[in-house]
């Protein structure tokens, strides 16, 4: 790419998105970016080791009002879809994005959002860097049930 069409190119790119606009979008890709390196450590370390297991039940605030919970589940619902989209985000900006989406993944509820959690999971970069981290927090890692095994 030469001087010229780099320079058309910031022209384009000022005519449609202003300055300010630029660097609104700069500090919030930063703050996601720490944000993201902060709380999905902690996410992954607090999940039981056996939450990726098709026998295991997962009813969301199962003894709560059903008004509670309703709430509660709207409110995970939403986290997950910001979290989705920001790990779709971080695929092209700086940060943790399949790490990101996986959050995103397990927080929504839709049909056979297991199914994809666990392929997922069965990924071996995806799955030793996760258990990695729960190895260094002391936690054990994550295993798949009916074969009662995890992928190391």
């Amino acid at each position: 790419m030469n001087v010229h069409s780099l320079d058309t190119l910031i022209a384009k790119i000022h005519e449609l998105v202003s300055g300010d606009m630029l660097i609104g979008l700069f500090v919030f890709s930063l703050v996601a970016f720490i944000g993201t390196l902060l709380a999905i450590p902690a996410i992954l370390v607090r999940l039981p080791s056996d939450y990726f297991d098709a026998n295991r039940p997962r009813i969301w605030m199962a003894d709560h009002h059903p008004v509670v919970r309703t709430m509660g589940l709207c409110l995970k619902n939403g986290m997950g879809a910001v979290f989705l989209l920001a790990g779709f985000a971080m695929l092209f900006l700086p940060g943790q994005g399949l790490l990101t989406m996986m959050i995103g993944l397990s927080l929504l509820d839709f049909p056979g959002k297991r199914k994809i959690e666990r392929k997922l999971m069965e990924l071996p970069a995806v799955m030793n860097s996760i258990n990695a981290l729960r190895n260094k927090f002391g936690k054990a890692p994550f295993t798949f049930g009916e074969q009662n095994r995890s992928v190391q």
